[in-house]
């Protein structure tokens, strides 16, 4: 039996984005924005959208496949897939999902994408009532903990709690996405920039959540273009292998009671070890991070449980000279994240990560070859991934 791995068996060879717009103020219905982002991406590919014969999302996203399908004429449908999970945990896994259709032959081009177009629908994430909760949600909200700020701010408070971190390393990341948002003319917060003491200044969410601490709510839509590797070598574009991924959570993630011994966590402990033993590369081998912030703590504790550094190095290594793209040994979402470029439940950090392998950010990192994406830390399951260069294929 052959190793079973996803390693450098397919790549991203598209990538496309919609304008990004505040929340409920797209002009454009949702299944519109799917259809514009996709489009971007076969451009941006140099596909024919008729190629397509793959489909893969997250978060209940609620553009179905076989409609995609039939409005772009594709040839035939044959992969459709919904990584189930709540929020942007499922990002990295849509699109490994897409990758493992490709890499078994049970579809040659498929493409992963999210849509969000809240004027037309319901605010993401926004509390509602229900006669019954279960799982995690049946203890917490009871007690008024009802929304995700309350929830996550839990976590988030003790983990800083136990290894003495200080707010300062949350605000850092805070002004690292800001910071390159400003480079970035695609981010919803160009020209808005952010500096400590606005931050300090700024009222408090759910403590240690500052506002700038929490991830926007946004209209719009991306998508990326999967292909098996020896494709992706011939088309317009450099490509950007999947090095590994991996999906899921640890004992018990989903029913987490807030006195057990590992409450302060982002869900990635049994998770990233996975993913660096498909990979074939070490933490010191990441170049640059895209790590998805439904809030800054979450952002902290993923970057501990992939091991990038200590819990107890946290407030040396988490200051904004260190995250800059210009300057950091760890930079840190360098087009603005879900901070300030756009909560596109985390698929934009996808298409970031393959504009700084290809050499095109707007905040190039030098030499970048293998950059680490973390989706929706905190909820279960998570997902994770890595790609690289051509040369970090080896």
């Amino acid at each position: 039996m052959g190793e079973r791995t996803l390693r450098g068996k397919t790549a991203i060879a598209g990538v496309g984005e919609t304008k990004y717009y505040k929340h409920g103020k797209s002009p454009d219905p949702e299944f519109k924005l799917a259809l514009m982002a996709i489009l971007s991406a076969c451009e941006d590919a140099g596909i024919n959208p008729r190629d397509i014969d793959g489909f893969s999302s997250y978060s209940n996203d609620r553009n179905e496949p076989p409609r995609l399908a039939a409005a772009f004429g594709c040839r035939e449908l044959r992969f459709s897939n919904m990584q189930w999970g709540g929020g942007g945990g499922g990002g990295a896994a849509a699109i490994a999902n897409a990758a493992a259709a490709v890499a078994t032959g049970m579809a040659d081009c498929v493409v992963a994408y999210r849509s969000l177009a809240q004027g037309q629908f319901a605010r993401f994430g926004r509390s509602a009532g229900a006669k019954t909760v279960t799982g995690e949600m049946s203890l917490s909200v009871p007690y008024g903990a009802m929304t995700p700020a309350q929830r996550y701010s839990m976590k988030a408070m003790r983990f800083m709690h136990e290894h003495g971190i200080k707010q300062e390393a949350l605000r850092a990341i805070a002004l690292a996405s800001y910071h390159h948002a400003q480079k970035n003319p695609g981010a919803v917060m160009h020209g808005r920039p952010l500096d400590e003491a606005k931050y300090d200044a700024s009222r408090w969410i759910a403590e240690p959540h500052h506002l700038y601490d929490c991830c926007q709510e946004n209209d719009g839509a991306a998508a990326v273009i999967v292909v098996s590797a020896e494709r992706a070598k011939d088309m317009r574009q450099k490509p950007a292998f999947l090095l590994g991924a991996a999906a899921g959570g640890p004992y018990r993630a989903a029913a987490a009671a807030a006195n057990t011994p590992d409450f302060g966590s982002s869900h990635f402990t049994t998770v990233a070890p996975h993913l660096y033993d498909m990979a074939k590369v070490t933490p010191k081998d990441v170049d640059v991070v895209q790590c998805y912030e439904n809030f800054t703590g979450g952002v902290l504790m993923s970057l501990v449980e992939h091991g990038l550094f200590k819990a107890e190095e946290a407030n040396d290594v988490l200051k904004l000279p260190n995250l800059t793209a210009e300057t950091g040994k760890l930079p840190l979402n360098t087009s603005g994240g879900n901070l300030a470029e756009c909560y596109m439940h985390g698929l934009e950090l996808h298409t970031e990560a393959v504009r700084q392998l290809r050499g095109t950010s707007f905040n190039q990192v030098k030499d970048a070859e293998v950059a680490l994406v973390v989706a929706g830390p905190m909820v279960t399951p998570v997902s994770t991934s890595i790609y690289g260069s051509e040369a970090a294929l080896g």
